[in-house]
């Protein structure tokens, strides 16, 4: 599948940003060994000069590999049309053992590179660069997680085969008793329901709290109640959202809402959730720098723009969570 233009386009996205994480690695070092603020040697003159350059390449380098998770779900349900069985991305990411975790690894990435661009720009904003060794300490951190993501992205393409045949998703989220398949089995309907719109009301109570005062600890509770709702959300389109939105009670896909058929709903769903979840946790995440030299006023700035804007986003996406099921009860229950 290699030959493949969507399995060409990931290859070349990886290798990109793996050469300019490894180029941006030796420049990591020589920071981390020698950065002196207070000097003026040409040695560090040179390094000043190499940062700029370096940390520029590797924010626009994380950047592009967030996106590529977009590429790969759609690369993924383009795999389905060639694969036996295999009716969407679900499919498809279940042809072998690869998928799955590969698409868990960049789920994840997208927060873990998602803050590395964060402390960048954070760092910029104060003539004392006081993030410098810690934004390259994080880099050298975030190298591993960059290659575990190329690496089980490569075996999954390279363990596509067409003969190869996997279960749909009627079958993998099927409620059918005695089904060992399912991977979202053992949740109620109405226990979700009630623990997504509690999740949505508490998140907006500390949210708006946090705006009229803020909290140290209230951000830290803030941004633990979006990674959890992050997770339920998830689980919620599964099991509830995604039937409301085919019409049908009993099929269960949290791919196929991607599809062109369903008007690329999914596309805003997820491009609604997952970065008010970013910007719910960072706002935590950017207070333990407010100390640093010359961040006091940036961090304040950020972490009550990050608030606004995650509550927007949450906004936006109880209205879409909830519009096809609110068009259901209106219509009298038809599509």
């Amino acid at each position: 599948m290699f030959l493949n233009p969507w399995s060409l386009a990931l290859t070349l996205c990886s290798l990109v940003v793996l050469v300019l994480g490894a180029v941006a690695a030796k420049t990591a070092v020589r920071v981390l060994r020698f950065w002196e603020p207070g000097s003026d040697s040409n040695r560090q003159i040179r390094l000043e000069n190499e940062i700029w350059l370096s940390s520029t390449l590797v924010a626009y380098g994380l950047g592009f590999q967030i996106m590529t998770l977009i590429l790969f779900m759609l690369a993924a349900d383009q795999f389905c049309k060639v694969i036996v069985g295999a009716m969407c991305a679900t499919g498809a990411l279940l042809a072998n053992p690869f998928g799955m975790p590969a698409l868990l690894v960049k789920l994840v990435g997208v927060f873990f590179y998602g803050f590395w661009i964060l402390l960048h720009q954070l760092d910029i904003r104060s003539e004392h660069y006081p993030l410098v060794r810690i934004k390259y300490l994080a880099l050298l951190l975030l190298l591993p997680l960059l290659v575990l993501d190329a690496t089980l992205q490569t075996l999954y393409i390279a363990g596509i085969k067409p003969d190869i045949i996997t279960s749909c998703c009627a079958v993998v989220f099927s409620d059918t008793p005695g089904s060992t398949t399912n991977l979202m089995t053992g949740f109620s309907q109405q226990g979700l329901l009630i623990a997504f719109i509690g999740s949505i009301i508490g998140l907006t109570v500390l949210g708006w709290t946090l705006l009229r005062r803020w909290q140290a600890w209230l951000a830290d509770l803030y941004a633990a109640g979006w990674l959890w709702f992050f997770v339920l959300s998830l689980v919620m389109i599964t099991n509830v959202i995604s039937s409301y939105v085919y019409a049908m009670p009993y099929h269960k896909c949290p791919f196929c809402i991607l599809k062109p058929e369903y008007h690329y709903f999914g596309f805003a769903l997820y491009g609604a959730l997952i970065p008010a979840a970013f910007f719910g946790a960072s706002a935590a995440l950017a207070g333990l720098v407010r100390g640093k030299a010359g961040l006091g006023g940036v961090v304040d700035r950020y972490q009550r723009l990050a608030v606004k804007v995650s509550l927007i986003l949450l906004v936006i996406f109880s209205a879409l969570s909830f519009y096809h099921y609110l068009k259901y009860l209106i219509s009298g229950g038809e599509g």
